[in-house]
């Protein structure tokens, strides 16, 4: 399927939004394996204002960006196709896929009212997750060689962000609905 030229430039836009807020947001002190971000709340909503498959879009770009080595993640090195050894690459990863899916959970709910956006936010956050937890799991031990049990890996890259996460999401559902009622969709 081809992109129109409004759609192509709507995905690079929101991953324009995507590297301004991993920078603004980026905290070079913190020494954690998973640092907090406000990435998956710019995934989400990429997936909820465009549409699943242009947010899913704006998500590769904004991972290309990266893997190119311009520098727009939030850990050292920043970028450059090594980064893809990280173990957090999956939760870019998984940026991608929540975007789509939470975007094509939108879409298809027949009523627009709050509690739809923030079931798609959720949904988002989850796979988010979904995606990132088996690749943090696998990178740590098999990559890296640390022994990290499943308990462990979730005591990382859950535990510390699961209450945040879903504030965010009610935070990408008052924005997106609000955004909605303001601009008309197409």
């Amino acid at each position: 399927m081809r992109s129109t030229s409004r759609e192509i430039t709507l995905a690079g836009l929101m991953a324009a939004v995507m590297v301004i807020v991993t920078l603004i947001t980026r905290i070079p002190f913190v020494l954690a394996v998973v640092p907090f971000s406000l990435q998956p709340l710019i995934a989400i909503l990429a997936g909820l204002l465009l549409g699943a498959r242009i947010g899913a879009i704006s998500m590769v770009v904004y991972i290309l960006l990266g893997l190119i080595g311009l520098p727009v993640f939030s850990t050292e090195p920043f970028g450059g196709p090594a980064y893809v050894f990280k173990p957090t690459f999956g939760f870019l990863l998984g940026y991608v896929l929540a975007a789509y899916i939470a975007g094509k959970f939108f879409e298809h709910t027949k009523s627009k009212g709050p509690m739809n956006y923030l079931l798609a936010s959720v949904i988002g956050m989850g796979v988010i997750y979904v995606v990132g937890l088996p690749y943090l799991y696998v990178m740590l031990n098999f990559y890296l060689g640390k022994s990290v049990s499943i308990w462990g890996a979730l005591k990382i890259g859950f535990l510390p962000f699961v209450i945040w996460d879903l504030v965010k999401a009610v935070i990408v559902a008052v924005l997106a609905r609000s955004i909605h009622q303001r601009v008309p969709r197409e």
